[in-house]
């Protein structure tokens, strides 16, 4: 599946003829015949006709055959082909000191590409001649279109109203043994969306304030699950001496740990007895307070894992409750015309009371209806149309479980062109991994998947690709509200792992000695690559170049220090996506990197307190990201020439370079952080005029007064987040900030603000409340300081969550009318707080309450919680750590 790659060849042809004339006349002059202005508009037509054939063919892939496949390989081919040749061309041939110092070596490297350059031509027409030949037609009915820009829709969780209440019954049962309750279902049975319902109900949220929830799958490593458990009870502080604990190490630190905790532990998709048995080594099982709820295909693990008690067998969806599914997917209400409630009732009985079938088909129908009257009678021909069809037809025929899959692959088989491969590339993250979007946007519009839309952003259209995928019930937010962090059903995970190894798409490199040896890279045949395990060893194998490889990803846990005994750069010339931020930490940057001129996404690890200027020469780059163990980054390249670059984002202080006119760029620029005081000049942020998210570090107390960069700049720009690190050394201290700005020195735009580090007093709040549509307040680490908060003066009239962290804060005064549409509140590390105001029950739109090392608060946390819970049963409650 390479269509991103048509779109982005074909405007790399397209920029060629436009802005390198000069470079392609200068070719000339050395004897290097390009092609001329009517060959390239050959070419330019031909490859459009082979971008319509992928795109109007997307939804037929699997209807002719070898022919077919063979011609799909070939595109993508040749297109990745156009591609490289245009690349490596400008690459070569802009530099015009590379021209004259070395004019033997640069000509003949052009006369090369020159000759590549007429064979593609070649080859593309063939390509062409044999669509035709074969008959493979492009009808303009078969292309879907782009997406809709839409807000997200609610997800529908019905039915199974007897089973959530058994459970939760059971769970708050007291016993005096180690519970183990397996929830036991076919494929597809609503297995995982059940006890997900129970895993946040709020009596089990109050019963329970440890609470984890582990992905367990067909292939997993018990060491990386129990190592996960001992991360979200603790705090490790050196990670390198646990991290090297053997598995049962690992194990009995876990179950020390909880032998007299109330907790609940949940294993989702346990697949076998024998990974019941590596699990359970982590488990108090002499605790009679904790609980474990595991879900799984297999009677005999459930039969294994629950002893003398029996599993519970989750039954199938009753008619009602698979009606009311399908109408709520398809008619996103309940309500169903007249004309489609036979056709309705006949489908939802198809699904055998399967709710994951019921959730795709009834997405899938949602795209053909419309509530424009003029259109019903076409729309109820289409769902007859498909209801008759041969995929129906089949899936009535099948068993349960080949239904289900069939229903999945339906889903799939309707994505618009843009979404296949979005969708695909999910399978870049191990299986039950919780993606960061904002990372995953970003490298979906550096593989080229995201097309420009008018009046949207690269950011928000790919935001409204996800929102898609969501409402088609194939990816799963892991969050209420703006999507932050996403995963996907294992089923799912399965159907991306089959098609994107059909497709050559991408690859996974396995690296543990138990999951069979580390392939050399002569083994590697798709585009993309990932490694969950064992990168050093993978990167020490000396393999030679890969050419094919457009990302390489590494989410192994291991943590290295230094740099690899190979040059890890030079293995892939062509690299799109480079992420090696986990694994590596590195103590030198390899000069190789500075010739991936394809390069549009880096995250990289080290411990140099420079960047240097050679990065200029990235001058594809979108997003970059440097952590480093320095306090200070001094940025020596100049990314005011990187045209690009999207978003910059570093943990530590960076300094930029001095503005000059010859790098003119930066209005691409979105996000940047975090930058010093010393850069936050106007002329900056005049060169940056689109940027959205700031992050500044370093001495706030000089910006605050204006003794070095300004604040008040930060108005000329439409910024919606800011986040302000107060670093001064040797480490902040109360007092150091004598002047807070005043209302209107903040951006008029902004919606979510993070202070750290500054000892404000709470009399300051009252300037913060004024922000107008401040909906995302953040204090950390004594950003405020003070005994009393008596909140006055202005309300947070949009606030939606606000987050205390690290005070010494000892009184808190406040009523609903202070905070009137807060819905999340936490609190981190306020052991000097008594209680937080029981008036902020009166809050209607109030719905979690977080508590972190906050025990002397705890009492008044209850009493909210007991007057929400009169108004709000969802209210949410947690306490951690638990007060018995």
């Amino acid at each position: 599946m390479e269509d991103a790659t048509t779109a982005i060849a074909i405007e790399k042809l397209r920029d060629l003829q436009v802005n390198y004339t000069q470079l392609i006349k200068r070719a000339k002059k050395h004897g290097i015949e390009w092609l001329e202005r009517d060959d390239f508009e050959c070419l330019e037509r031909d490859l459009g006709f082979l971008d319509r054939f992928q795109r109007n063919t997307v939804k037929r892939r699997t209807s002719y055959g070898d022919v077919f496949n063979e011609i799909k390989r070939d595109i993508g081919d040749v297109f990745y082909e156009v591609e490289e040749i245009i690349d490596a061309f400008v690459s070569k041939g802009v530099q015009k000191r590379f021209l004259w110092r070395h004019r033997k070596n640069a000509v003949n490297n052009l006369h090369v590409l020159s000759r590549q350059f007429e064979q593609i031509s070649h080859k593309v027409n063939h390509i062409r001649e044999e669509i035709l030949r074969n008959r493979v037609n492009i009808s303009s009915d078969d292309y879907a279109g782009g997406y809709e820009i839409r807000p997200p829709r609610k997800k529908n969780m019905v039915g199974f109203a007897d089973v959530t209440n058994a459970l939760i019954r059971r769970l708050i049962q007291e016993t005096n043994y180690f519970d183990v309750i397996p929830v036991i279902g076919m494929f597809g049975s609503g297995k995982t969306s059940v006890v997900w319902k129970i895993f946040n109900d709020p009596n089990i949220v109050d019963k329970f304030p440890i609470r984890i929830w582990l992905t367990i799958s067909q292939r997993f490593s018990a060491r990386e699950i129990i190592f996960r458990i001992l991360k979200e009870l603790t705090t490790i502080n050196d990670y390198d001496i646990v991290y090297s604990k053997s598995e049962v190490e690992l194990a009995y630190l876990v179950a020390d740990y909880l032998k007299t905790k109330k907790f609940l532990i949940v294993m989702d998709d346990v697949w076998n007895s024998h990974d019941w048995d590596r699990l359970q080594q982590a488990l108090p099982n002499d605790n009679t307070k904790g609980k474990v709820l595991i879900t799984s295909r297999s009677k005999e693990v459930g039969s294994y894992a629950s002893g003398e008690r029996p599993p519970y067998n989750l039954r199938l969806f009753k008619f009602e409750e698979s009606w009311e599914l399908l109408r709520l997917e398809a008619f996103e209400k309940l309500d169903c015309p007249s004309d489609l409630e036979v056709i309705g009732r006949e489908i939802a009985k198809l699904c055998d009371g399967l709710p994951l079938a019921i959730a795709v088909i009834g997405s899938a129908l949602l795209r053909k209806f419309s509530s424009d009257l003029y259109k019903i009678s076409r729309t109820i021909f289409e769902i007859e149309s498909l209801y008759a069809s041969s995929v129906l037809t089949e899936i009535s025929e099948m068993d349960p479980e080949d239904r289900i899959k069939k229903s999945i692959h339906l889903s799939y088989d309707i994505l618009p062109y843009n979404a296949i491969q979005c969708f695909l590339y999910l399978w870049l993250f191990p299986k039950g991994y919780k993606i960061q979007v904002s990372k995953l946007i970003c490298m979906w519009i550096a593989e080229g998947f995201v097309q420009p839309h008018s009046s949207h952003s690269l950011e928000e259209t790919a935001e409204s690709y996800l929102e898609d995928l969501i409402n088609r019930n194939l990816v799963q937010s892991c969050n209420v509200g703006r999507v932050k962090r996403c995963w996907v059903y294992s089923i799912i995970y399965d159907l991306l792992q089959t098609e994107a190894a059909d497709e050559i798409f991408l690859q996974e490199i396995k690296g543990r000695s138990n999951e069979g040896p580390t392939p050399s890279m002569d083994e590697i045949i798709g585009r993309r690559i990932y490694l969950n395990s064992n990168c050093l060893d993978f990167i020490s194998s000396r393999p030679p170049t890969a050419p094919r490889v457009r990302s390489f990803v590494c989410f192994s846990s291991d943590n290295y220090v230094g740099c690899p005994e190979n040059k890890i750069f030079g293995f892939f010339k062509l690299l799109r996506v480079l992420d090696v931020q986990q694994p590596f930490k590195f103590t030198k940057i390899d000069s190789d990197i500075y010739n991936l001129n394809h390069l549009r996404y880096l995250a990289l690890s080290s411990v140099l307190a420079v960047l240097p200027s050679k990065f200029n020469q990235l001058w594809n780059i979108q997003t970059l990201i440097i952590d480093t163990t320095s306090p200070m980054l001094k940025v020596e390249a100049d990314i005011w020439k990187m045209k690009q670059l999207r978003h910059f984002k570093t943990n530590a202080s960076a300094t930029l370079p001095e503005l000059t006119e010859s790098g003119k760029y930066g209005s691409e620029l979105q996000t940047l952080g975090y930058i010093s005081v010393e850069s936050c000049m106007e002329e900056l942020f005049q060169r940056a005029s689109s940027l959205k998210n700031l992050g500044i570090r370093g001495k706030l107390g000089l910006l605050f007064e204006g003794r070095s960069g300004s604040l008040e700049c930060l108005k000329k720009i439409s910024l919606q987040k800011l986040k302000l690190i107060n670093d001064a050394y040797p480490k902040p201290q109360r007092g150091e900030i004598v002047q807070f700005p005043r209302r209107d020195q903040f951006p008029s735009g902004l919606t979510s603000l993070t202070l750290s580090g500054t000892f404000l007093s709470w009399k300051h709040m009252s300037t913060l409340g004024s922000l107008e549509k401040l909906e995302v307040l953040k204090l950390k680490d004594n950003a405020f300081s003070g005994r009393i908060f008596k909140a006055v003066g202005a309300a947070f009239e949009r606030l939606l969550l606000l987050h205390i962290e690290d005070t010494d804060l000892v009184v808190w005064k406040a009523s609903a009318d202070h905070f009137p549409s807060l819905k999340n509140l936490v609190l981190k590390s306020c052991e000097r707080l008594r209680g937080i105001p029981v008036e902020l029950a009166e809050i209607p739109s109030l719905q979690n309450l977080e508590l972190y090392h906050c025990i002397s608060a705890a009492e008044s946390a209850k009493e909210i919680s007991e007057a929400k819970k009169r108004t709000l049963p969802a209210f949410v409650l947690s306490i951690y750590p638990p007060i018995d």
